[in-house]
């Protein structure tokens, strides 16, 4: 991981009827880390996506990805990152190459370029086997697992996990784990990862981003959330009790 700040924001603000769903946001994610961003339903967390993928404008403050602003600049960002919603859009009546081609053309993809992609990435995603079923039969966890081939398509260099292992068997779960620490490994992918599922957070991540009420309420490595709220290391303490310090003071 490096010093060099590939996500960042400024009192970013967002404001719908009169009430702020993000407030004040300023917060930075450095390359090849995967930063945790966590907070209860109604936190603000998706309003930020939404911001940081160009698809809705901040009402004050600025964000940058990659150094570029996402409400002037947004096919140029989403060209270069990828996003995992929690529920991901297939065409059901594609088989997996079919849909990762649609994707390759969308982007521009030569084809000699795309078919390597498209094979590697069904290779790293475990689904190669399966290449030719329809996405209809696709389980949830296959589905979220084409999703991730997707980001190797594009070749993101940033990418945003909404609740990725949110309904998956523990195999699934594993599997997702594995991929999100690969990416970041392997392919030095920056991961800005939304989720619930906190003991997972707590094995992969970085750093750690809690946001309450619109506001960003901490954000560090877990030693130093743990120190702030207990007065101790880590080692002590999960992510879950130290979360749930945080919510019941804010």
């Amino acid at each position: 991981m490096s010093s060099e700040s590939v996500i960042e924001t400024q009192e970013l603000t967002k404001i719908y009827y009169g009430r702020a769903a993000v407030e004040n946001l300023s917060f930075s994610v450095y390359a090849g880390e995967i930063f945790g961003f966590l907070g209860p339903n109604g936190a603000g967390k998706t309003t930020t996506l939404l911001m940081l993928l160009g698809l809705t404008e901040p009402t004050n403050g600025s964000a940058r990805v990659l150094g570029m602003d996402p409400a002037r600049e947004p096919i140029k960002v989403k060209s270069v990152i990828g996003y995992l919603q929690e529920n991901m859009g297939f065409y059901s009546d594609l088989n997996a190459r079919q849909m990762l081609q649609f994707i390759a053309d969308l982007n521009d993809i030569k084809a000699d370029n795309a078919k390597e992609r498209i094979t590697a990435a069904l290779q790293t995603v475990g689904l190669a086997e399966e290449q030719d079923k329809k996405i209809a039969a696709y389980s949830r966890g296959m589905r979220q697992r084409l999703g991730i081939a997707e980001l190797l398509i594009k070749d993101s260099k940033v990418a945003f996990l909404d609740e990725p292992t949110l309904g998956l068997d523990p195999d699934g779960t594993n599997r997702m784990i594995e991929l999100i620490q690969s990416l970041c490994r392997d392919k030095k992918m920056t991961i800005l990862l939304s989720s619930h599922m906190l003991h997972q957070v707590q094995k992969i991540c970085h750093r750690i981003g809690i946001m309450i009420k619109g506001r960003m309420v901490a954000q560090g490595h877990m030693d130093q959330l743990a120190e702030e709220k207990f007065g101790v290391g880590k080692e002590q303490y999960t992510l879950e009790e130290i979360y749930m310090k945080y919510f019941q003071e804010a």
